[in-house]
């Protein structure tokens, strides 16, 4: 049988600056869940290289940002502290939306058997959507923790939790989530 896996998702300063001060909080609920519960937590986090040699400017997202942003010395680009990976914990960095852009996750899954995958990050119109519907299209299982994602629009977030995640894969609380991982052990 295969092994869940937490994604933690573009937990970086910049993304938190536009997010409200009560999401972090939710977000390392669902990290101490799944550490508790001896679920693997991979960091997905954005990078791009010096100058954004790998962000074209045809890219409405990426071609768009200055060169010095979301770059290995950029302090905006760091995880934050609360949501830091413990020894051990794998960080992944992605250079467009996807959390399997750019770098090797899928095989990083692969070699730990991982078959589902728990969703949590910025934003539910980014990281969330896009990784979800990709790991759907490559046989993952999904579960998108609906209160440790959030968007800047929330009326967005809450269309895409109710109306399209919902029906590719599983939608629960970080609480609810809680209760299947202490039903399965």
């Amino acid at each position: 049988m295969s092994r869940t896996a937490l994604l933690l998702m573009d937990l970086q300063a910049s993304h938190l600056a536009q997010m409200p001060d009560d999401y972090l909080p939710r977000a390392v609920h669902a990290l101490d869940t799944a550490r508790a519960a001896g679920i693997p937590v991979i960091h997905v986090a954005l990078q791009l290289r010096r100058g954004h040699t790998d962000a074209h400017p045809r890219n409405k997202i990426f071609g768009a940002l200055p060169s010095h942003l979301f770059t290995a010395d950029d302090p905006g680009a760091a995880i934050h502290p609360d949501a830091a990976p413990a020894d051990g914990e794998i960080v992944v960095h992605k250079n467009r939306v996807s959390a399997f852009a750019g770098n090797n996750l899928q095989q990083l899954l692969a070699t730990q058997d991982i078959g589902h995958l728990a969703l949590a990050g910025l934003s539910t119109g980014g990281i969330v959507l896009s990784t979800a519907l990709q790991a759907v299209d490559l046989d993952y299982g999904v579960t998108v923790l609906s209160d440790a994602c959030a968007d800047p629009n929330p009326a967005l977030h809450d269309i895409l939790i109710a109306e399209v995640l919902a029906r590719r894969g599983k939608v629960a609380t970080v609480d609810e989530w809680a209760h299947t991982l202490g039903a399965a052990a």
